[in-house]
């Protein structure tokens, strides 16, 4: 099923994403959290792709196992930096072949020391890669957006811009970067609609579980933390179980207000947890109707 077709029903999602391993030396663990996971039946699950394809082979045995394994939807990660024209067609042939009509395009991470020189790579941003993959097959494709503006832009103006160029390359849905603070997404959802932008977005919610977490979360987004979001933080931090306990419910406590005010689709960073994708499935279970 392409997520689009999803997304255009007006009713409450709930999907997840996974993150494949490094190494064929944890696969399997990657593997049982991944199906443990895929039995509380979200709407669909995305699997991440490593910059230059570093974790490509696996990313298409989880995306291909979900599928037919499990019965869930997945959406495949794919980037463009550090990659050939050849190397991100043969992905997208790889992941054709395997049933997989879901693709979330990423411009992807800057590596320290790409493979390739950057003249060689085929594409550098992430719409140029959104306007190969439809000319290459019939995939529903998908876009990431920043709330609090991509860090690498220098106004929301600017930002929202390259998000109508996402659009206009095919995108057909967008799904946010996390976020703990939701009238910073109403707001910005808001700036969208008037901008333009129209095609759905997914909100992006993690339950911090870990306040170690936050420290990297800030490095790479900027995220704003809300005091009551920091309160929880300095009561609970040092207390590994109750900060899973308070991360799973304020993140639900997120999810159930934004379904309130008419954002009807969430996407969870589960970081490979399946106790914390099943708690919250739970919490939530009479609300999806599952």
């Amino acid at each position: 099923m392409k997520i689009s077709e999803l997304l255009a029903k007006n009713t409450p999602t709930l999907s997840f994403e996974v993150f494949p391993p490094k190494s064929d030396a944890t696969l399997e663990s990657v593997e049982l959290a991944t199906q443990a996971i895929a039995e509380c039946k979200p709407d669909f699950m995305s699997v991440t792709y490593g910059a230059g394809g570093s974790t490509s082979k696996y990313t298409l045995e989880i995306a291909r196992n979900l599928l037919h394994k499990s019965g869930v939807t997945p959406l495949a990660h794919l980037t463009c930096v550090d990659s050939t024209k050849e190397n991100i067609f043969k992905r997208l042939d790889e992941f054709s072949a395997a049933g997989i009509e879901n693709i979330m395009a990423l411009r992807g991470d800057i590596p320290k020391e790409p493979r390739l020189p950057q003249s060689d790579w085929a594409y550098s941003h992430a719409n140029e890669l959104m306007q190969a993959i439809k000319a290459h097959g019939d995939f529903c494709v998908g876009g990431a957006c920043y709330p609090e503006t991509h860090p690498e832009s220098i106004s929301r103006r600017e930002d929202i811009a390259y998000l109508k160029e996402k659009v206009n390359c095919g995108c057909d849905f967008l799904t946010t970067q996390m976020f703990f603070d939701n009238n910073i997404l109403f707001n910005f959802l808001y700036q969208l609609r008037e901008s333009g932008v129209n095609v759905p977005v997914v909100a992006g919610i993690m339950p911090v579980t870990n306040a170690s977490q936050i420290k990297r979360i800030m490095q790479i987004s900027g995220t704003n933390l809300p005091q009551r979001f920091k309160a929880i933080l300095d009561r609970f931090g040092d207390n590994p179980k109750a900060m899973t306990q308070a991360g799973v419910a304020y993140a639900t406590d997120q999810i159930i207000d934004l379904y309130a005010n008419g954002v009807n689709h969430v996407h969870l960073y589960t970081m490979n947890k399946p106790e914390v994708a099943l708690k919250i499935m739970d919490n939530l279970s009479i609300i999806l109707g599952k």
